[in-house]
Formats: structure tokens, C-alpha cells, sequence
């Protein structure tokens, strides 16, 4: 029942029949206009009918411990936490590089490149799952399985705790911070929280849905219009614009991509769950500051956002797009690029690193 106390379809059921059809067919027309980017809707239907935006701004601050944020912040560099005391988080999330490395794929703790991408730190606490298989599901528990894999750090928690309780000033900075001191839960929730605090808020798209629209040009809007008709925004929407879902990778054949250098069969979520279905499945990254976090993809096979919007137009939505579409997709992307202390990361090139 409506706050009338009618049926809830009452309202445009119990109208003529000439009207009824009259109002189909202009919101027909309108949702034409507005996926096609023909025109406004029709003035009576614009209020009322406009689809809410599917990217959501991101919060300008989070409200953190100070203290476990600056202690993490100081084990995220620190190479006592690597077995060979030759890594640093920092080694692989570079935040001069979008909070990644720049490689196609990450290097291991001797150097031996792995099979998969560094994802950006940045925001990575609006994701809903961690790693591209989705493997952690708090950062805790993320940060634990890096720490641990004698692929990466290579360490054990009695060689880390060893290493930090020989050193007076680290151990006063996790009694100050932590009621029990230095503990492995205590030292996973610091670097948990230091990673929650690298949000980059503020970006020009930010701005524009929070009304400024002279925060992005024509070319922009209308790039943003094409990731809306198209369907990108099916996986990448939300505040993170990604980083809240799985999806397949390869929905449709990619004919065109010349082939691969290293050719990766990479099982994807099917690696944790054994289901058939998982075959090739990831988590979809967040596309906030991508133009800084090339190469891309979970193998690292797009080396420029031009690449990266080509193949996925063909082999997730099975579109073939034009050199114009894809430059202004590409317009748009730039848009995502936030800020971090308060100080713009479009600074930094991503691309050409």
C-alpha cells in the first residue's frame, strides 16, 4: 500500500488508457536520450525518471587511530618484516606509482616474477575482498597471507617478533598504540589501518557528483556518458568505482590481442572455492587513479588505458569500439584520480614509469 493507501501500481493503473501509453512511450524516449546522450529527458520526466548515479563519491576523511595509523605506516617500510630483510610492503605498493610497481606482474621474494598484478593500495579498504582471487577477506587477514607466503616476504611470525622486539623504539610504539603491546594481531590491525587510511578522495569525478559540473570538460562528461551506456559501470560502480564484486574474465573471445608473450592459465577464484564455475574469475579492481597503475589486468597484459578500455569493451561487454570512443572513455578515467594528504597524485605519471 502507497502513503494513500492505494495499490502501489494504482497510480498510473487507474489512469486512461491513451495516458498511460502516452507516458510509456516518453520514458521510452527519454531512456533512449539519456543511454545514447541524444538530449535531456522531457521536462516532466527529468526529476522524476533520472536513473541515480551509479558512482558514488568517495568520504573525504576516515576516522582512524592515530597512533595504529602512524605505527603502520612505519611497518609498511620496514624490511624486518621480509625474511631476507630485503622487502618492504612499500617494495611492491609504491605510493608515487598509484600504490603499485609499475611491473606486469609483482616479484617475489627472489626476484622471480609472479603470476599476477600488484592491485593499488590506495582505497583498498572499500574493497570487499583482497588479493585478485579474493582469497582474504579483511586486510588483517590479506596482510597475514603476504607476510607469511615464502613466495613474497617469507617470514614467520617467531622471525618478525624476534627481529621487532630487539628494537626498544618499535616496542614502546606498539605499547603506546596497543594496550598488549607488540602481538601479531596488534602489528596485522596497524598495517590494516594505515592501509584504510590511504584513501584518495576529491577527484574531479567526486567533485562533478557532488554537484560542480565544472569540475569535468564536455569530452569528459561525454566519456562518462559512454562507460554509463555501454555497461562498464555493470562491474565498476559504487564509491571505490569496483573492488565489490567478482566477474569472469574473457566473457567473449578476444580475437584481436596479438598473443602473449608468457601465456599464464591463471584458475582464478576457481584456485579457492574448486567450483567450475570460478574458472577464470576475479575480483574486479577498483578503477580510482588507474591512470597511474598501468600495466593492467590480474596478468599485468595491458600496457596503456587505451589497451585496457579496447580489450575490455570487446571481451567483457563484446563491443568493438572506436578511436574516438576509447579517447574519451580514456578522458574520463583521468578523472578518477583523487587525492592523497591533500595533495593531488596526478603529479605522478603512471604510464610512462
Amino acid at each position: 500500500m502507497t502513503a494513500r493507501g492505494l495499490p502501489g501500481d494504482c497510480r498510473t493503473r487507474c489512469l486512461p488508457a491513451s495516458t498511460r501509453w502516452g507516458l510509456v512511450v516518453l520514458g521510452f524516449l527519454w531512456a533512449l536520450g539519456a543511454a545514447w546522450g541524444s538530449g535531456p529527458a522531457p521536462p516532466m520526466f527529468a526529476a522524476a525518471s533520472a536513473p541515480p548515479e551509479p558512482l558514488v563519491p568517495l568520504p573525504l576523511t576516515r576516522t582512524l587511530d592515530p597512533a595504529r595509523v602512524a605505527l603502520g605506516e612505519r611497518l609498511f617500510g620496514d624490511v624486518r618484516l621480509s625474511g631476507q630483510n630485503t622487502m618492504t610492503c612499500a617494495t611492491c605498493h609504491q605510493l608515487t606509482r598509484g600504490g603499485a610497481d609499475g611491473r606486469p606482474q609483482a616479484l617475489g621474494a627472489d626476484g622471480t616474477p609472479l603470476s599476477r598484478n600488484t592491485p593499488t593500495v590506495f582505497n583498498v579498504g572499500f574493497n570487499f575482498v583482497y588479493h585478485w582471487d579474493g582469497s582474504a577477506t579483511t586486510l588483517e587477514e590479506q596482510a597475514e597471507q603476504v607476510l607469511l607466503n615464502p613466495a613474497v616476504m617469507h617470514t614467520t611470525w617467531p622471525e618478525v617478533l624476534g627481529k621487532l622486539q630487539r628494537d626498544p623504539s618499535i616496542t614502546a610504539a606498539f605499547k603506546a598504540a596497543c594496550a598488549d603491546g607488540l602481538t601479531p594481531a596488534n602489528l596485522l590491525n596497524a598495517l590494516a589501518d594505515y592501509e584504510r587510511s590511504l584513501i584518495t578522495p576529491n577527484a574531479r569525478i567526486d567533485q562533478y557528483l557532488r554537484g560542480q559540473q565544472q569540475a569535468l570538460s564536455a569530452e569528459e562528461i561525454r566519456g562518462y556518458e559512454l562507460f554509463k551506456a555501454y555497461g562498464c559501470v555493470a562491474c565498476h560502480q559504487g564509491q571505490n568505482v569496483g573492488g565489490n564484486l567478482f566477474q569472469k574474465f574473457g566473457i567473449f573471445p578476444d580475437t584481436m590481442s596479438p598473443p602473449r608473450a608468457v601465456a599464464v592459465d591463471d584458475p582464478g577464484r576457481f584456485r579457492i572455492t574448486g567450483l567450475g564455475r570460478d574458472r577464470g574469475v576475479f575480483r574486479v579492481p577498483s578503477l580510482r587513479n588507474v591512470e597511474l597503475t598501468a600495466p593492467y589486468f590480474h596478468d599485468g597484459r595491458a600496457r596503456t588505458l587505451d589497451d585496457a578500455v579496447d580489450t575490455m569493451a570487446r571481451v567483457q561487454l563484446g563491443r568493438t569500439l572506436s578511436s574516438e570512443e576509447i579517447s574519451l572513455i580514456v578522458q574520463f578515467l583521468h578523472t578518477l584520480t583523487g587525492d592523497h594528504r591533500g595533495r593531488s597524485l596526478g603529479g605522478h605519471a603512471g604510464e610512462d614509469q
